[in-house]
């Protein structure tokens, strides 16, 4: 595992680690559309060019499109220089698809400068995990959003694991098992891991504690505290306010480091954190107000 002073030289230009933000920006490639578990507050119907959550994307990208476009953007005058980190983060989840493996190596080898980082679920990520490290994965996100199935059985509506579909605590129980198995690998081979967790009142909330102890034992560098978009099976649910939120990240930041100016950002996005350059002309059939 990474001591402290080796991590913060690995974060350096990663804008989701501590990097500068206002500096340093990074591409998201949505070449990910499928999905092996289903989230209460997922829902990935609709797209606006103004919409700014995760699961969001104008369009699925093949991989051949998708290092024609790094291509483009590294050229770019103004996004090529602020551009360091490249990630995968869906719209599905990343390991899911096999055309998240054939990304990352074509970008690994004609960008090599550039950090490879990735968003996932974590289901399948211990038997995934020796593939990604070969390929220079250089960052990991894991979303966890609960310790104990009985509580993420209220999350999750059902996993698919290899070929299996799962509900309830039956599934959760897979899931929960895989993501900090495959935490704990990642923090064995050194890489730089997030973990987020959305935080849904009247549900999970007991269980931010439990997670931020567990997920910084496995390796965890930081974590993002998000709050839920209420949506889907669970729109029903009451957002935390920017002051109860800012309570549990500050009870939560003695166990570990937290990210606070996170935009949940949609799976193509590109650009600084919350001033994305990839507005195209879907803008025009959705206004902002």
């Amino acid at each position: 595992m990474a001591t402290a002073c080796e991590m913060k030289n690995k974060i350096q230009g990663h804008p989701c680690f501590g990097g500068n933000h206002h500096k340093n920006g990074r591409m998201h490639l949505a070449v990910a559309p499928n999905c092996n578990i289903k989230c209460g507050y997922c829902s990935r119907k609709h797209d606006c060019a103004n919409e700014s959550r995760p699961g969001v994307t104008s369009r699925i990208l093949t991989p051949q499109e998708a290092i024609v476009k790094v291509r483009e953007v590294m050229a770019s005058p103004i996004a090529g220089p602020i551009i360091k980190v490249v990630g995968i983060a869906g719209p599905g989840d990343p390991l899911a698809n096999e055309e998240t493996f054939e990304t990352f190596a074509m970008v690994k080898k004609e960008f090599p400068h550039l950090m490879l980082c990735m968003s996932t679920n974590g289901l399948l990520l211990p038997e995934s995990i020796d593939r990604l490290y070969e390929l220079g994965l250089h960052s990991l996100t894991v979303t966890v959003n609960a310790v104990d199935p009985e509580i993420g059985a209220l999350i999750y509506r059902h996993v698919i694991y290899h070929g299996r579909h799962y509900t309830g605590v039956d599934g959760a129980k897979i899931l929960i098992a895989n993501q900090f198995e495959g935490l704990k690998r990642a923090g064995e081979l050194g890489l730089t891991i997030k973990v987020n967790t959305v935080l849904t009142p009247g549900i999970n909330d007991n269980q931010i504690p439990l997670i931020a102890s567990r997920v910084k034992e496995l390796g965890a560098f930081v974590m993002n505290i998000m709050p839920i978009i209420p949506q889907a099976e669970l729109a029903h649910i009451v957002p935390p306010s920017e002051e109860y939120l800012s309570a549990i990240r500050k009870v939560n930041e003695g166990t570990i480091g937290q990210f606070a100016h996170c935009k949940q950002c949609r799976a193509d996005a590109i650009g600084l954190i919350g001033q994305d350059l990839n507005i195209s002309v879907a803008e025009a059939a959705c206004p902002t107000s």
